[in-house]
């Protein structure tokens, strides 16, 4: 079996500009998007963080990729989808604000940034999907008529999936909201009678009239209730209970499925993750301040998004295990056996330094 191959460029420096320049030496040595057509639209899937997270990709590295893909004369747009959770990215509005705030507005990045599952999260196509952890998907509505992805990710460590890199990227962030819910809880919602107001949208929205009054509150039988999170999205009073207690291997399979299924949308698909200021938590909740737990890496690019992910992770770990030492979970493994197992890419890959 051929191995993947990923490129890397060593970068230690905490200083944006050597960041840059060692970015597009990659970039010119790796030629990632000359096969890119002339008007071709191109998705250029990141996360900018939560308000408080210091810690996230820089603008300013965007800058430079979006300039390399204006050079094939293909039109690049930036895109993330709205979060489940309680801060500034649980609408597009309040999202597109933050964006703007956070240096990722046209003007400094050269390319617009959209949201790409609506408002409130909800819209999107849906597929079945043949999966045994996963019935269906609800994905934003481009995926499927484009030919062409950029996943740009930023490693971190995470409380769940142990290592969050490309896959998680696109996994949980190429997905509408109802399906993050049902990527991280394998219990259903419930509701929490203090904070609901009783406005009827859960109930106006659920698909299975799962959801009715019960003392002046509303109430979810958990017998009718699929599981299918658009309560979720309908409630605007966080009165929609997600059990975030979660079995993490059956997480890591159903994000390898959901993957999977995404990328098997795109003909042309290519990976950089930056092993910069890497942190215990994601950028959904570090903080200025977070504990870096591991020293700065470089840059990593490949069309393999699992030999990418394994390779930062061989790079972080060297010749121990930094995420056991820290206290991170060891998720990523069953990530990385069962992805290979469905797929998705190869544990097997050269490492080619640049």
């Amino acid at each position: 079996m051929t191995k993947s191959e990923v490129f890397f460029i060593e970068v230690k420096s905490t200083d944006l500009e050597a960041r840059c320049e060692a970015l597009q030496k990659l970039l010119e040595k790796v030629t990632p998007f000359k096969d890119y057509k002339k008007e071709e639209f191109i998705p250029v899937k990141l996360t900018i963080g939560d308000s408080q997270c210091a810690y996230n990709m820089h603008p300013e590295l965007v800058k430079v990729i979006v300039s390399e893909i204006k050079k094939s004369k293909a039109k690049p747009f930036l895109f993330d989808t709205n979060v489940i959770y309680k801060g500034e990215r649980m609408n597009a509005v309040n999202h597109l604000t933050l964006a703007q705030t956070k240096g990722f507005g046209h003007a400094k990045v050269g390319a617009p940034f959209i949201i790409a599952d609506g408002v409130f999260g909800q819209d999107g196509k849906e597929y079945a999907i043949d999966s045994e952890y996963l019935k269906k998907i609800k994905v934003p509505s481009f995926i499927g008529s484009l030919d062409s992805l950029l996943v740009l990710s930023h490693a971190t460590g995470h409380i769940l999936s142990g290592y969050a890199g490309a896959i998680k990227n696109v996994a949980m962030g190429m997905v509408s909201k109802p399906m993050k819910q049902v990527q991280h809880s394998s219990l259903k919602p419930h509701v929490l009678e203090k904070k609901c107001t009783a406005c009827r949208c859960c109930i106006k929205i659920c698909p299975v009239e799962a959801i009715s009054f019960k003392k002046e509150k509303a109430f979810i039988d958990q017998a009718k209730c699929i599981g299918c999170g658009e309560c979720l999205c309908a409630c605007k009073f966080d009165a929609v209970f997600i059990n975030w207690s979660e079995d993490h291997d059956v997480f890591a399979k159903r994000m390898i499925d959901t993957a999977h299924f995404i990328l098997s949308k795109f003909k042309n698909k290519f990976f950089i993750t930056f092993g910069f200021d890497i942190t215990k938590e994601c950028d959904c909740i570090s903080i200025k301040g977070e504990k870096i737990f591991s020293e700065n890496i470089g840059i990593l690019a490949s069309i393999d998004p699992l030999a990418i992910d394994k390779a930062t992770v061989d790079l972080i770990n060297k010749n121990k295990d930094l995420f056991r030492e820290t206290g991170i979970p060891a998720t990523y493994r069953t990530i990385f056996d069962y992805g290979s197992k469905k797929g998705v890419g190869s544990l097997d890959y050269n490492l080619i330094k640049i």
